[in-house]
C-alpha cells in the first residue's frame, strides 16, 4: 500500500484554526487532498487529526480519517515523524500493509500532483529512505547576517565578504511540502535530512511557508498570480 498522511492537528495558535480557514476559496487542507487525489499515487490518503471539525472538513474533500490522533501527538512539540509512525502503525493495526507513505502537510497550497509522482519515482528508482520537495536559498547563505544584544550588525561568515556571490556554494533546504518515506524508514524514526534522502527540486515561486498573518497574505498573492496565469 502507497498511503498519504496529512497532519493536521487543531491547536494553531499564531493562525487559528489554519488547516481548515479559507485559502483562496477553499479550506486551506482542501488542495493537499485534492492534489494527493489527482497524483494517483495512493491508494488511501488520510488525515491525522485531533479535531472533529479538521476531520469533516477532510471528509467533504474526499480524504479518509479512520482514527484520531491521541492527545499525546497532538500537542506544539510532537515533531512529524512520531505522528507519521502513528498513522502507518494504526493503518498496519486495521489490516493495511503499508509499504510507502507520504506526508502531506496541511497548509502547502502549492502543492502539485506532479511533484508527488517525481517524489514517488525517485523513491523507487532509488535505494534511499526518503524523497522530499526542497529549494535553493534566494540568497547566499554564507552572507547571512545576525544582530548582536547591542543592535549591531554582525556577518555569520565575515570571510565571505568580499566572495563573489557566483563564486559561493548554492544551498538549499527543505521546502515544507511532502516527504514520501519507506514505511520501515519511518517506523524505525531514520532522520529526513540525511545522505539517506533525495530531492525533489521545486522552484522559489512555489514555496512559501505559511506560518503567520503575513505568510498567508503573500501565500495567497502568488497563488492568485499563478492562477492567472493558467
Amino acid at each position: 500500500m502507497k498511503l498519504a498522511i496529512i497532519p493536521a492537528r487543531g491547536g494553531s495558535k499564531r493562525i487559528p484554526r489554519k488547516n481548515i480557514r479559507l485559502f483562496c476559496g477553499k479550506p486551506m487542507i482542501a488542495w493537499s487532498i485534492e492534489a494527493a487525489l489527482e497524483s494517483g499515487c495512493f491508494n488511501r490518503v488520510i488525515v491525522s487529526t485531533d479535531d472533529d471539525e479538521i476531520a469533516e472538513v477532510a471528509r467533504q474533500h474526499g480524504a479518509e480519517v479512520p482514527f484520531m490522533r491521541p492527545a499525546e501527538l497532538s500537542d506544539d512539540h510532537t515533531g512529524t515523524i512520531p505522528v507519521i509512525r502513528h498513522a502507518i502503525e494504526t493503518i498496519n493495526s486495521q489490516g493495511g500493509g503499508v509499504e510507502k507513505a507520504c506526508c502531506l502537510y496541511a497548509t502547502a497550497p502549492f502543492i502539485r500532483a506532479e511533484d508527488l509522482r517525481q517524489g514517488l519515482e525517485i523513491l523507487q528508482g532509488s535505494g534511499v529512505d526518503y524523497a522530499f520537495s526542497v529549494t535553493s536559498y534566494a540568497f547566499p547563505i554564507q552572507r547571512a547576517l545576525r544582530l548582536t544584544q547591542e543592535g549591531r550588525v554582525k556577518m555569520f561568515n565575515p570571510e565571505h565578504f568580499t566572495t563573489r556571490s557566483q563564486d559561493l556554494e548554492e544551498a538549499y533546504h527543505d521546502a515544507g511540502q511532502f516527504y514520501w518515506g519507506r514505511a520501515d524508514a519511518w517506523l524505525q524514526g531514520k532522520m529526513i535530512f540525511s545522505p539517506a534522502s533525495l530531492p525533489v527540486m521545486l522552484p522559489h515561486h512555489r514555496v512559501q511557508d505559511i506560518d503567520t498573518p503575513e505568510d498567508w497574505l503573500r501565500a495567497e498573492w502568488l497563488f492568485k498570480a499563478m492562477q492567472a496565469q493558467g
